[in-house]
């Protein structure tokens, strides 16, 4: 699943690169929103260990790109006091709930393994949802969406790994629910570019609007953005 090429996007040069992103996107991304923040809530998809160590087969280059605008994000909705939902993928050790996905990829995360916790420097407070899930989607036989509406979100925004697998579909889903879903092309990431890049367009021309981690920073929280992009 993982490339040997150098990494599309570093955290060094995330900021033009995302720059350039959203310039390609801007001629799809037509449907602006602004977020309320009071009605918003903020979606970690699986920043685990499992796509963030190098050392991991499964590793994700733009996953470490992103590390510092999600931590930002983070930041910014504790500070505002609105929910923040974390996702672990995980399957059972001995395989019952991998169906397909044992036959697709190589290698399984694995319930209880220190693999499936989420990345350190985004620890989940005891307070927050983690929803554990089996597939792409984080609202596919999860209670995600029960959390979310006895919450009263409105306005989801998605963060995490990988762009075009488990953020993807986890924001059409969100779409198809009628949720407004915001989706920051510096604080999603992939194994390459192309990827990257085609999601975000797929998105924007039908499912989300595509925006920077430092345009909602500057919402949910205006005294934490500092200027980020």
């Amino acid at each position: 699943m993982t490339e040997t090429t150098e990494p599309y996007v570093t955290e060094q040069n995330i900021g033009s690169r995302a720059a350039k992103w959203l310039e390609r996107v801007d001629p799809y991304n037509c449907h602006v929103m602004e977020l309320k923040p009071g009605d918003s809530a903020l979606l970690v998809i699986d920043m685990q260990n499992f796509f963030l160590d190098p050392a991991s087969p499964s590793f994700t280059c733009g996953g470490t790109a992103i590390l510092p605008a999600v931590k930002r994000l983070v930041a910014a909705f504790r500070r505002a006091s609105r929910p923040v939902i974390f996702t672990r993928h995980v399957h059972h050790p001995s395989n019952l709930d991998s169906g397909i996905m044992q036959w697709w990829w190589e290698g399984m995360c694995l319930e209880g393994s220190p693999e499936s916790e989420i990345h350190p420097e985004l620890a989940p407070l005891p307070n927050e949802k983690v929803v554990l899930k089996h597939r792409y989607s984080a609202f596919y036989n999860t209670d995600l969406e029960t959390v979310l509406r006895c919450l009263k979100v409105e306005d989801l925004v998605i963060t995490g790994v990988m762009t075009n697998m488990c953020c993807e579909s986890t924001a059409r889903d969100a779409y198809f629910r009628d949720y407004r879903v915001f989706f920051p092309a510096d604080a999603n990431g992939s194994i390459n570019e192309d990827m990257h890049l085609a999601s975000l367009i797929n998105l924007a021309f039908g499912f989300a609007y595509v925006t920077s981690s430092g345009s909602i920073v500057s919402r949910i929280a205006p005294d934490a953005s500092h200027g980020k992009s």
